[in-house]
């Protein structure tokens, strides 16, 4: 069979396998293990389970379990409403302080945690109150913090970035800084948006700030520094030269549960617990789905499936800017449907060849595909982010809460915008500190 049509067929039944209802890592089992044997033969089963493993075995996987556990830890506490309720404290002075103060702590709890739903939650059960209280629009509440949610995907060190430089064998220090800026432009046209829509709203009041004193200001600090300290220490220790990601996440998971049982009192041993436990069973799924991929991409390869797409990508008398709006169709379908980690794991073979072949930086696609996956996070039928909110803050309707985050879906269209125009908005940071790559 023509390894192209080949490759719809494998297409159609692996949306169909994935949507019966089957979790990512066994359907894609399926699928690969079916295809090789009415393929290639029962014998082809025999590297199976070598494959499975074989993906495992890489250094840079251990990073994912302790930055998973550095989230966890920050997220069991009140380290979110501390940092909503510093960044309230000290912008009260700017216009519209309380929806800035929101989305600043939606940027850096995401990027302490790497995990929307639980930025939703810790920022969305403080945030969204107050900032219903104050008079802003429901839809203003609602979004912003669905949107700001998203940001700890690409904001490092991100879980996300991780899975996409193993999957294309890419620098993750450069993917962590790659994502820096491109963070911070988001982070400032939601705030953008948010102000806009809350004077549009012609309310002006919402707007005016509400008085603190100096002392009310410092006093909440200690809570909230020695997280960012982490962070900053986790990310000076990777680019200084002190330490592999992999060793960094380390110190800051055990960092993250010490000042976690020291400033919030988590000593409680069933607290602790439940820290470890969802902090396994989340690893374990992430890492069980990449081995599973693993064995897929061997499936692509040897039915010359990925080979295939590549030439024939390369044969085609199209503008890369027309096969780049194409990928970004299909990154944002799937992303509808489909986790961050499942989509890249899926995608990353099949695509990867295809942008270099049309003259790409792999390192500037995985912003843009991080974004995509952004934007599947507040947008149905999945919208994991929408169902967040809505569980928070019940009384604001699903349909509101929707509408509410569409335009921060716009603002995200418009990042992917920009970076197309000017790509060393991701690619600037990774050359100034790393050199560029060869």
């Amino acid at each position: 069979m023509d390894p192209l049509l080949l490759g719809a067929l494998v297409a159609v039944f692996t949306i169909l396998v994935l949507f019966s209802g089957i979790s990512v890592a066994l359907g894609l089992l399926v699928v690969s293990a079916g295809f090789l044997i009415v393929f290639d033969g029962m014998r082809s089963l025999e590297l199976m389970p070598e494959i499975l493993f074989g993906k495992l075995n890489n250094f840079a996987l251990l990073s994912i379990p302790m930055f998973i556990i550095m989230g966890a830890s920050i997220a069991s506490t009140r380290a979110g409403a501390d940092l909503y309720e510093a960044l309230e404290r000290w912008l009260t002075r700017v216009p519209g302080g309380l929806v800035i103060s929101n989305l600043g702590a939606c940027a850096l709890f995401s990027a302490m945690s790497g995990s929307s739903p639980a930025t939703c939650a810790a920022i969305g059960k403080m945030g969204i109150p107050e900032m219903r209280k104050r008079g802003y629009p429901d839809g203003v509440a609602a979004g912003s913090i669905a949107a700001g949610g998203t940001l700890g995907i690409l904001i490092p060190p991100s879980v996300t970035m991780i899975v996409y430089g193993i999957a294309t064998e890419t620098s993750i220090g450069r993917l962590f800084l790659a994502g820096v800026f491109p963070g911070l432009m988001l982070v400032g046209l939601f705030m953008a948006w948010s102000l806009y829509s809350t004077w549009r709203s012609g309310n002006m009041q919402v707007l005016s700030s509400i008085s603190y004193s100096w002392r009310e200001k410092f006093e909440i600090l200690p809570r909230v520094l020695p997280f960012l300290a982490i962070i900053i220490g986790v990310l000076y220790a990777m680019y200084g030269g002190i330490a592999t990601p992999s060793e960094t996440a380390a110190v800051g998971a055990l960092l993250c549960l010490v000042i976690a049982m020291v400033i919030y009192k988590l000593w409680n041993p069933a607290d602790l617990w439940v820290v470890l436990r969802d902090s396994t069973k989340e690893s374990v799924m992430i890492l069980f789905i990449i081995a599973a991929a693993g064995v897929f991409s061997y499936m692509l390869s040897s039915l010359f499936i990925t080979q295939s797409i590549a030439a024939w990508i390369g044969t085609l008398d199209v503008n890369p800017w027309v096969l780049m709006g194409a990928v970004n169709i299909f990154l944002l379908i799937a992303g509808f449907f489909l986790p961050p980690v499942a989509v890249i794991l899926m995608a990353a073979p099949i695509l990867l060849p295809i942008i270099t072949t049309a003259g790409f930086d792999p390192i500037w696609f995985a912003v843009i595909l991080t974004i995509n996956m952004e934007i599947g996070l507040i947008s149905p039928p999945v919208g994991l982010n929408l169902y967040v909110i809505n569980g928070i803050a019940p009384d604001i309707k699903l349909k509101t809460i929707l509408m509410g985050s569409l335009p921060y879906v716009a603002c995200m269209v418009v990042a992917i915008i920009l970076l197309c125009i000017f790509p060393g908005i991701a690619t600037w940071l990774p050359n100034a500190v790393m050199g560029t790559a060869v």
